[in-house]
């Protein structure tokens, strides 16, 4: 249905077709936006420059230790920037990211490192003990374990592994990136959190993630250059795709590693967060925050929030406060949240009591 008479030449080639991948958002930063900051923990600024660099000294790292293209290579990290880097080296080397909830118990993630077969981890010397005690239980051997230090927050290296610098300096930080061939190859393999049995795996495919970025600007009405707080875990259905997405507006991540209200006003005041993600819990953690934990900010904070909705009368505190909130909801299986309450303005003239409700 559709098709002309007479398509000769119309066929798909490299100067009309391109497989859609958010690997390209980062791509086209380095070449748009190189100076501009990309991301950012404590006292560390990274440009955009900087960023791909790194990506690309994980992503020969990791093929100079064997990984392969469809391998599967896990992480066990906060929202830190390695984190950030391995959703785009990981998958810039042809693996597939494995992203593991670090609230787990070693039972659960050592049947994550069966069932993925994850080649490599990179873990945070946080949850190493956690992640040595899952690899032993493993019937297949379980992963090579590469510890990411936190030394800014009190995680030394223990000496037992290799580690994540050491990584990175194997690699080339101009190395090619092995873009996929097809829009439906694998990108991502994201697990349940096995509430109801054994974790579910659901593959996220580089066509997916790629329109999920692409989804997000509209929806959260977004403009260039936004500054975002890493709330969300990344491993939450990879943070619900926005790492992947912040390069296409040559936007800021700002990594936080503890998620405290204190921390979160901060970064707004100072950093001027313009956007984040979280459960309800973190509007109410906002609301109930005592004043030595609060700063005051002159900007609206744009702000997604999924799960259950909150109660209005936390919302009615919180846009007080200077936060517009989104009610969204998604899944694992769906890339994170793919609905959304989208405001009427007929609302406009309720009551305030009534508004949220």
């Amino acid at each position: 249905m559709g098709w002309m008479a007479d398509e000769a030449g119309l066929e798909k080639h490299a100067a009309n077709f391109v497989p859609l991948t958010p690997l390209s958002h980062l791509n086209r930063a380095r070449e748009v936006f190189p100076d501009r900051t990309a991301v950012v923990y404590g006292g560390m600024r990274r440009s955009y420059a900087q960023y791909h660099a790194r990506v690309s000294r994980l992503a020969s790292a990791l093929t100079k230790r064997g990984v392969k293209p469809g391998d599967v290579v896990a992480t066990a990290l906060p929202n830190l920037p390695p984190q950030a880097e391995a959703h785009f080296g990981i998958p810039a080397c042809g693996a597939v990211l494995n992203t593991i909830n670090t609230r787990l118990d070693s039972g659960t993630v050592s049947y994550i490192f069966d069932h993925g077969e994850a080649a490599i981890i990179l873990c945070d010397t946080q949850f190493l003990p956690m992640v040595e005690a899952a690899k032993a239980c493993c019937d297949s051997g379980g992963p090579l374990i590469i510890e990411v230090p936190d030394e800014a927050a009190g995680y030394t290296a223990t000496g037992r592994h290799p580690t994540y610098e050491d990584l990175l300096a194997e690699g080339d930080p101009d190395a090619p990136w092995q873009m996929p061939d097809d829009e439906w190859e694998s990108l991502a393999l994201n697990y349940t959190s096995g509430t109801t049995g054994r974790p579910k795996g659901v593959v996220y495919s580089h066509r997916g993630a790629y329109l999920m970025t692409m989804g997000t600007v509209i929806s959260w009405r977004m403009q260039l250059f936004p500054t975002y707080l890493a709330i969300v875990p990344m491993f939450h259905c990879n943070g619900w795709n926005h790492a992947w997405m912040l390069p296409a507006l040559g936007g800021t991540l700002h990594c936080c590693r503890d998620v405290t209200a204190e921390a979160i006003y901060t970064a707004i005041a100072e950093e001027g967060v313009t956007h984040f993600g979280g459960a309800p819990i973190v509007l109410n953690m906002l609301v109930n925050a005592p004043d030595t934990a609060r700063k005051p900010f002159a900007h609206q904070v744009e702000v997604f929030t999924a799960g259950a909705p909150p109660a209005p009368a936390t919302l009615q505190k919180i846009e007080a406060l200077g936060f517009n909130v989104t009610q969204v909801y998604g899944l694992t299986e769906t890339y994170g949240h793919v609905t959304e309450c989208l405001w009427n303005p007929d609302w406009d003239a309720h009551p305030d009591t009534h508004k949220p409700a």
